[in-house]
């Protein structure tokens, strides 16, 4: 990437312990804690910056230690943490479990034998012991398989790989067991939240298995998602409380998760195609934050980087939480990742 990501929002929410779940406005709250979902989220940012140099390194630091904090023996995950720095929760296996196995295999895959890269291999290797019934949480642990079995050898030894084979064989199972008869192409009866990872944990699974037929699916899949939300030429992504197949005109609130999940799938659509259609729709996210949304308002500050938490019916929420951050950061990266010469 020629241009460097804006930390400076990132940054402010957080501390040695992780990073704040929310914010009011710019400023964090300290009073709602910290959460893994967040911190995984903000680690895969600063695994795949390459020239984000102290600031992303720092960052990830940060982060990469809370998660190692929060797996337990058998590979679950705690997921809230007091701004004391003390679990609040019982560990699991839910979305933060899953990110989490996302994060750390990126971060190992990435890190090339680094301290930072093998302290994550062995967070990963606890992690993949464990499974979920969730089909989000398994999409998501199977983006992180993925990631480590793509990794450069000998950074990623054939036990990690066996392990990272044998999740994406159950996360197959996962995915298609949630799969369910309806009147209209998605595998569920409604669009609820982070809609894409669902065909983009498929591509990869079928990519990795060699299934072409496998791969056609996820990306006709996507395809679909991507056409239900382009209306009149812009993005009018599913809102906070799900879409049905009746529904009509835009939905509100509409929230960054929605769209940096869309941007990750229509890149990794176009790592694996080359087609590079799957381009212009990372752009279109990109244009969502922008202001080429339903209201024509900009959902993210150019300067911090900051993400505002939604797009309302009557105007913007102006607060600055971590989800949302993240995932202006990472659409702005991916889109970014899109202008090299290696995406032309």
């Amino acid at each position: 990437m020629a241009d460097p990501l804006p930390y400076l929002h990132l940054t402010r929410m957080t501390t040695r312990l992780g990073l704040y779940e929310h914010a009011l406005g710019a400023q964090p709250r300290p009073e709602h804690g910290y959460c893994v979902d967040d911190a995984a989220r903000a680690l895969v940012v600063t695994s795949r910056d390459p020239d984000g140099g102290d600031a992303a390194a720092a960052l990830g630091g940060v982060y990469l230690t809370m998660l190692l904090h929060a797996v337990t023996p058998d590979g679950r995950m705690h997921n809230r943490r007091t701004s004391h720095g003390e679990w609040s929760d019982t560990a699991g296996t839910g979305d933060h479990w899953g990110r989490a196995v996302w994060a750390l295999g990126v971060a190992a895959a990435r890190g090339h034998g680094s301290t930072a890269g093998r302290r994550a291999l062995a967070g990963a290797r606890i992690a993949m012991r464990a499974r979920s019934r969730w089909p989000r949480s398994m999409a998501y642990a199977a983006l992180g398989a993925a990631a480590l079995l793509h990794a450069e050898r000998p950074c990623v030894d054939d036990d990690v790989r066996d392990s990272a084979e044998r999740l994406l064989r159950d996360a197959r199972t996962v995915l298609v067991g949630s799969c369910c008869t309806t009147a209209w192409d998605w595998p569920e009866e409604r669009l609820t939240y982070a809609n894409a990872v669902i065909p983009e944990a498929m591509l990869v699974i079928a990519a990795n298995s060699s299934n072409a037929v496998g791969a056609g699916a996820a990306l006709d899949l996507l395809a679909w998602l991507v056409r239900q939300q382009l209306v009149d030429g812009h993005l009018s992504v599913v809102p906070s409380g799900g879409r049905s197949l009746d529904a009509v005109g835009p939905g509100f609130a509409q929230q960054p998760i929605e769209v940096a999940a869309l941007t990750e799938a229509a890149w990794r659509a176009f790592l694996v195609t080359r087609d590079k259609g799957w381009i212009e729709i990372v752009r279109e996210c990109r244009g969502w934050f922008e202001g080429r949304n339903d209201l024509s308002l900009p959902m993210r500050d150019e300067e911090t980087g900051a993400g505002y938490d939604g797009l309302e019916r009557h105007g913007v929420n102006l607060n600055q939480g971590a989800e949302s951050t993240l995932a202006w950061l990472s659409t702005l990266q991916l889109s970014l990742l899109a202008r090299t010469p290696a995406a032309r």
